[in-house]
Parts: C-alpha cells; structure tokens; sequence
C-alpha cells in the first residue's frame, strides 16, 4: 500500500478527547434536568428522607455511569484497533470480555460505596431536619455526572494500557521475499 492509499489513524489521546466530550455534554445536561425537575416538585430534598431525596438520584447515578461508561469506552477502543482506525493494537491473548466484566463491576461499586460514603458524611454532618436548596443539589448533581463522565473515560483505558500495543508493521510479500533470499 502507499502512503496515500492507508487509512488515517488517530491517536489514542485524541480518540479519547472526542469520546469524554460526547460523554460529558449529555451527562451533565440530562443528570441536571431530572434533578432540577424532580427536586422543584416538593420545593426542597433531603439526603436520604423523602420520596424525592439526593440519595434516590444520586446512587443509582453512581452505579450505572461509571458501568456504562467503562463498557462502552473500552468496547470502542477495541473495535476501533481491531479496524486499524487507531495507532493502537490489542493484545490478542486478552480475554475482553471477562477483562469488560471485571472492570465494569469494580469501577460501579467503588464508585457507589464512595457516593453513599460522602452522602452519609453529609447527613452527619448536617442537622436532620436540614432542608437543602434543590437548585444547588441538582448542579452539584450534573457536577458529579461530569467527573465521573471524565474519570470513567480514561481510568479504563490506563487499565487497558498494559494490553495495548503499538500495530505490527504489515510487510508486503515481495519485500520479506527479497529478504529471505538474501
């Protein structure tokens, strides 16, 4: 192949880039909304008490992003080097599922311990019967769906770093032909 016939590849540090924005915008904007509009229903929220609390958004929240985003990232990263669309390649002994699944489940529990953790440092810290602002729950909301969105786009990959490497060199035939007569 020529150089002007091989595909363009991008960096892995731009691919990134490109999917933590993607990531980021719908995070914030959609975890903003749904808390505003559920928490201006009853005017205020608490932590835990209530039908529409912080806990209720912001566990779940806590959970499933960071699975989701680790699934989808590191699926796109290895369908992306298996196409040659990156200057990256996979490790072909890795078992991607069973690394996919390992790391989903790590990343969503640790994530949810560490939310339910500081909510419940809140709670202690703050009087019970303490009404918070539901406006400024909802933004801190969306700022905890735009950290994870970030954090969950590159810690899979520094996890995924060890199997990657850089492509092996295509040889076209002719070539390694005149090196074995030599």
């Amino acid at each position: 192949m020529t150089k002007a016939a091989q595909p363009k590849k991008t960096t892995l540090k731009r691919f990134l880039r490109k999917r933590a924005i993607y990531y980021i915008l719908p995070n914030v904007g959609f975890n903003f909304i749904i808390a505003y509009a559920s928490f201006q229903e009853l005017g205020y929220t608490h932590f835990f008490a209530g039908p529409q609390s912080l806990a209720r958004l912001t566990l779940p929240m806590a959970l499933f992003l960071p699975v989701i985003l680790t699934m989808d990232i590191i699926k796109r990263v290895i369908v992306a080097a298996e196409q040659n669309s990156i200057e990256v390649a996979i490790d072909p002994k890795l078992n991607k599922n069973r690394f996919i699944a390992k790391l989903c489940l790590v990343h969503g529990i640790i994530t949810s311990l560490l939310v339910l953790a500081v909510l419940l440092a809140a709670q202690q810290s703050l009087t019970v019967d303490r009404k918070l602002d539901p406006t400024l729950m909802a933004l801190l909301d969306a700022i905890l769906a735009g950290v994870l969105s970030i954090l969950f786009t590159y810690l899979p990959i520094y996890r995924l770093k060890k199997h990657l490497h850089a492509p092996l060199p295509k040889v076209r035939l002719k070539e390694a032909e005149q090196y074995q007569e030599a």
